[in-house]
């Protein structure tokens, strides 16, 4: 079992952080699916602490159970979510995942028809910000249950 690192967030830059996602949150202007983003992120990612604190949120933004379960396996869910949620999730993980290069242009293009110029600009400054989190966190084996609404 690997131990808990409690070293503490130097203030400031847990401030900065959070103003990064609120902002972005605030600019993609739908709180159900900026969730769905950051839940799909912090599953690739394996981020416990983000995952149990974003379900919670999500449900109090009235997503449905059904698309929560089904988040780790979107691209086959069919019609369970919409197609500007599936832009919006298949950018999530071209972003999250770099590891194969640059996101396609694809994607990002696809993205760009359900989303205006700003709005794209939130949902990735949002996929930034959950990818960051999720590495402050794993990083520092933040267990899941600490998050304090």
């Amino acid at each position: 079992m690997t131990a808990t690192r409690t070293t503490r967030l130097d203030p400031a830059v847990g401030r900065a952080m959070s103003a990064l996602s609120a902002a972005a949150k605030r600019g993609l202007g739908d709180p159900a699916l900026a969730e769905l983003v950051v839940i799909r992120a912090s599953q690739i990612n394996h981020c416990a602490f983000c995952l149990d604190m974003h379900l919670a949120i999500a449900r109090e933004h009235g997503v449905g159970e059904q698309q929560l379960g089904l988040l780790s396996a979107w691209e086959e869910a069919g019609d369970v979510y919409d197609e500007r949620e599936r832009a919006a999730l298949a950018l999530t993980e071209a972003v999250t995942v770099l590891t194969d290069g640059f996101v396609p242009d694809e994607l990002y293009e696809n993205a760009a028809r359900h989303f205006d110029d700003v709005r794209l600009a939130h949902l990735v400054g949002l996929i930034t910000a959950i990818n960051n989190w999720n590495r402050l966190m794993v990083g520092r084996r933040i267990p899941p249950g600490g998050h304090q609404p």
